[in-house]
């Protein structure tokens, strides 16, 4: 997608009359993602998605009077704040926009406090859920286009009791993401009369959870509720589990949910089940469409919100008729909401063409974008079940 990317920049650029007058402009944006790390395996679909939006807008010459847009990628390591801030750091001395991310809540907020604040630059972040993003300063810079963990709870609670559960051992992964989800799960299964036996913090990264399975198994119920990582120690868990016999079905919130985990733990996986902000619809079926014609798996987790998180800041652009944070980042909610053309993935040129005409745009996109009170999603859910070794989507909630 890269090279197909700065394919099409070269061509642009070699055009001549494309940007006769002297409106040759290049848009930088920033995709700061775990490539590395505890979701390692969904960053690349995450990319890919981001980069498919700033393709699309490229090849339509609408933005900015024909600008061109380039990614560029860093890695935040999900969970490593040195290396997350530093390499947003650098994205801003490379003279980027805007930035996609982060990706993990604890990284996005360091993210936020530390370099987008200060220097006054627009973050929008694909599946960063944490319900303390929602109330944190962030002077407007702020959006996100995956729903709070706090609308999470109550999805899985739903979730947990249409299944007839009535009582979960639970455990989460102990930094910001793991806590606030944690927090919202156990609130909403006990507001609707669940039992929450043992609510359990785990480390990532470690070689052995005996200990930590063996209190959840002590305190008992009729599943084992991960929030942690898939591919870090939320796998850690699920395994030593099985290997011991303590839980043989799992509770599954959108940090486990991905092909590598059915595929990492086996059959033993089957019948497991949870839930993941997506959507299906129109706008999903056009994405995923699209990320198969690009070479790339569009339902995978967080990448349709990617490629919406990077069309909302070019939409935004081109309202405000400028690539300055300052000017576009107004915008953001005006172009992601009614009243306006719906525009679905697919349809980026024709949006852009509307707004410098000063139409107004619905931007639906691939997950039924609607930005609410900070800046969040409003949220729609998939839910998930682990059928023949693999996540099979049951229905949308």
């Amino acid at each position: 997608m890269k090279k197909l990317l700065m394919a099409t920049a070269a061509v642009a650029l070699t055009a001549g009359t494309a940007f006769a007058g002297g409106h040759a402009k290049e848009v930088k944006l920033g995709i700061l993602f775990g490539f590395t790390g505890p979701i390692e395996s969904l960053a690349p679909s995450m990319g890919a998605g981001a980069e498919l939006a700033m393709a699309e807008v490229t090849k339509s010459g609408m933005l900015l009077d024909t600008a061109t847009v380039t990614p560029m990628r860093a890695d935040t390591g999900c969970i490593d704040n040195g290396l997350s801030t530093a390499n947003a750091e650098k994205m801003l001395a490379d003279g980027v926009s805007g930035i996609i991310g982060g990706d993990c809540s604890g990284v996005t907020g360091a993210i936020l406090q530390n370099v987008a604040i200060p220097n006054g630059m627009v973050m929008i972040s694909p599946s960063a859920t944490s319900p303390g993003l929602s109330t944190m300063e962030d002077n407007g810079l702020f959006f996100r286009t995956a729903p709070s963990d706090a609308r999470e709870g109550q999805v899985m609670a739903e979730v947990l009791t249409d299944r007839g559960v009535k009582s979960i051992a639970l455990t989460y992964t102990n930094n910001d993401y793991g806590k606030g989800l944690a927090d919202a799960i156990k609130t909403s299964f006990e507001a609707v009369g669940g039992e929450v036996t043992i609510s359990a913090a785990h480390e990532d990264g470690k070689g052995d959870y005996s200990a930590e399975v063996g209190a959840l198994a002590s305190a008992g119920g009729d599943i084992l509720v991960v929030a942690g990582y898939l591919d870090q120690g939320g796998l850690g868990i699920i395994q030593s589990s099985l290997d011991s016999g303590a839980f043989d079905k799992f509770g599954l919130p959108g940090g486990m949910i991905g092909d590598s985990l059915p595929a990492n733990v086996g059959a033993d996986l089957n019948g497991s089940f949870g839930q993941i902000a997506g959507s299906g619809g129109q706008g999903a079926e056009a994405y995923f469409a699209m990320a198969k014609e690009a070479g790339f798996d569009g339902s995978s987790p967080y990448s349709p919100e990617s490629y919406d998180a990077a069309a909302l800041v070019m939409l935004a652009m081109q309202a405000a008729n400028s690539k300055d944070p300052a000017d576009y980042g107004t915008k953001i909610m005006d172009v992601a909401n009614a009243p306006g053309e719906k525009i679905y993935p697919g349809e980026l040129g024709k949006a852009l063409e509307l707004l410098k005409a000063g139409t107004d745009i619905d931007y639906v996109g691939a997950s039924a974008v609607e930005l609410i009170g900070p800046g969040e999603s409003a949220g729609s859910y998939r839910e998930i079940e682990v059928t023949d070794g693999a996540n099979k989507t049951v229905q949308f909630r």
